[in-house]
């Protein structure tokens, strides 16, 4: 059985994000505009706890980054929000609950997230949001969500999939 949703939010740039419930524990929705996938986040965010680790995956520049930021917007995070590619994570202090954002694509090595003390963020009070986290998969507590985003061209340009599993 599948539900369809439609969410129509006049306030904002967006006009609205189709979402399909599909039972077994993962929806999906499907953006227009880099905006909706920023509210999306951002929905997301909102409802975040403490201990969650998020895996985000998805081919290069589909919007993980985006969709990051309006998560951190969602946990009440004011500060500029980038990828932490070069550096691999990026702590905000300043939401509600902490976010503990990884960009792991330069990780050549599984071991190498042992120097940064990634137990310290994964098993933290904080979320962490993994961006490429099937790099490291091996590391991934095994309750963690899962966020897909993919493109889809016959859809258009700036159409989203977003896959959302465990939250």
């Amino acid at each position: 059985m599948v539900l369809l949703i439609r969410i129509v939010q006049v306030n904002f740039a967006w006009q609205f994000i189709q979402s399909k419930i599909l039972f077994g524990g993962y929806m999906v929705y499907e953006t227009m505009c880099w905006e909706d996938t920023f509210n999306l986040g951002k929905k997301i965010g909102q409802q975040a706890k403490p201990g969650q680790v998020i895996c985000l995956n998805g081919d290069l520049g589909v919007g993980k980054t985006v969709f990051t930021q309006g998560f951190a917007k969602g946990l009440g995070i004011e500060e500029t929000v980038n990828s932490p590619t070069f550096t691999i994570i990026q702590v905000y202090d300043e939401g509600r609950i902490p976010l503990y954002h990884f960009d792991v694509y330069r990780i050549g090595d599984p071991e190498e997230m042992y120097e940064i003390g990634y137990e310290d963020y994964f098993f933290g009070e904080g979320v962490c949001l993994i961006e490429w986290s099937k790099l490291i998969e091996e590391l991934i507590p095994s309750d963690a969500a899962t966020v897909l985003i993919e493109k889809d061209l016959e859809k258009g340009l700036d159409y989203r999939k977003v896959t959302v599993e465990g939250l």
